[in-house]
């Protein structure tokens, strides 16, 4: 799906998605991403949902978001508080939704201003 919203080229915007991949401003991605607004995408280093670790919210947590949206796949996974208290202990929000909708609020969040960050898994390139 073509995403179109205001004009925010000077960030990192979610520009496409598919159940292959993600396209973030035009640059088409087939692996798991850490998405800030004001930072270039980085591979992030998870395969699968449940390969999950604490380590992998601590270099969230690093960045400093004022939340994260967790993209977990085609559909909703939730994770276990252990995972993410590094974030929690930063008083950090996560929200875990499926891939596409995550997408779509990154977006409305970044519009904003906020200081969100995009944690998308992609398992083998197959979900968006």
């Amino acid at each position: 799906m073509k995403l179109h919203t205001t004009d925010t080229r000077q960030y990192q915007t979610v520009t496409a998605y598919d159940e292959n991949g993600v396209e973030i401003n035009a640059v088409y991605f087939r692996h798991s991403l850490f998405v800030m607004p004001e930072s270039e995408p980085q591979a992030w280093p998870v395969t699968t949902f449940d390969a999950l670790t604490p380590e992998n919210f601590a270099s969230i947590s690093a960045a400093a978001p004022d939340v994260v949206i967790l993209g977990t796949g085609s559909k909703q996974r939730f994770v276990h508080p252990k995972l993410i208290a590094s974030l929690t202990a930063r008083q950090v929000g996560v929200e875990s939704m499926d891939n596409k909708a995550a997408c779509r609020t990154y977006n409305i969040l970044m519009a904003e201003g906020r200081r969100v960050a995009l944690a998308l898994i992609l398992e083998d390139g197959k979900q968006a």
